[in-house]
């Protein structure tokens, strides 16, 4: 499947399809079992050609498999999580990460995170381009730059009434590239997720780059939508120049 978005705004990697699956690609990067990873590794890999898959006990660290939907709860963390994302228990257990004041506050977040187990046995990260035939993506992703994350900012409001069409929550890298996408999708007016503000994962990344995912229903009404809109007018070719002497 090819991506207009993704040919005008000139991004430095293709698009990321997560698709839900029952089978995994012959090929595909995957995490040993019970073995430590980062999810957002394996989306950089998928942006650059590669696939991976997850599955339960195959998805890298704890937070990933809430995640990816493998589980609705935390597993229990030494200490506790609310304190380990905020203040850390003391002497004897994980030091805290500092994400949150007080644990308190990470219990709040912990409960207002849309966590779910998802339908199917596998998730897949995969270039869009390599879907098969019939092949539906939950989720698609962008990385992008400042201009780039601009554009798609602005272009998922185009069609749409208000300007609150896009939200950048708080969040680990994985749940703002698709556990929280996935939960959108099932909403009336789904939104788009600006993300991979997590600290802890921005290292897997590029540093000028954050993610952007959309729902797929929300990809396709986007991709329909460039046609009339800012990115055919004058102003975006300023802003298009300036990408092209990046290439």
């Amino acid at each position: 499947m090819k991506s207009e978005i993704a040919a005008r705004l000139k991004l430095r990697y293709g698009p990321v399809a997560i698709v839900l699956a029952e089978e995994k690609p012959a090929g595909a990067l995957e995490f040993q079992e019970g073995k430590w990873g980062c999810v957002a590794a394996m989306l950089t890999a998928a942006a650059k050609g590669r696939q991976a898959v997850f599955g339960r006990g195959r998805h890298g660290c704890q937070g990933g498999g809430v995640g990816l939907g493998f589980c609705a709860a935390f597993p229990a963390t030494p200490g506790g999580f609310d304190y380990f994302l905020s203040i850390g228990r003391g002497e004897g257990y994980p030091p805290g990460e500092g994400y949150k004041k007080t644990p308190e506050l990470a219990a709040s977040f912990r409960e207002w995170l849309p966590t779910t187990e998802i339908p199917s046995t596998y998730v897949v990260f995969k270039p869009l381009e390599a879907l098969g035939e019939g092949e539906e993506p939950a989720v698609v992703v962008f990385y992008a730059n400042a201009d780039q994350l601009s554009a798609l900012v602005v272009l998922a409001n185009y069609g749409r009434p208000g300007g609150d069409n896009v939200i950048s929550p708080f969040a680990a890298g994985c749940h703002s590239t698709f556990l929280i996408p996935w939960h959108e999708g099932q909403q009336p007016r789904p939104r788009a997720v600006v993300g991979m503000t997590d600290i802890s994962a921005r290292p897997y990344i590029d540093a000028d780059l954050l993610s952007f995912s959309v729902p797929m229903a929300m990809f396709r009404e986007m991709e329909a939508n460039i046609p009339g809109s800012f990115l055919d007018r004058h102003d975006w070719t300023k802003v298009a120049a300036r990408l092209e002497k990046q290439e």
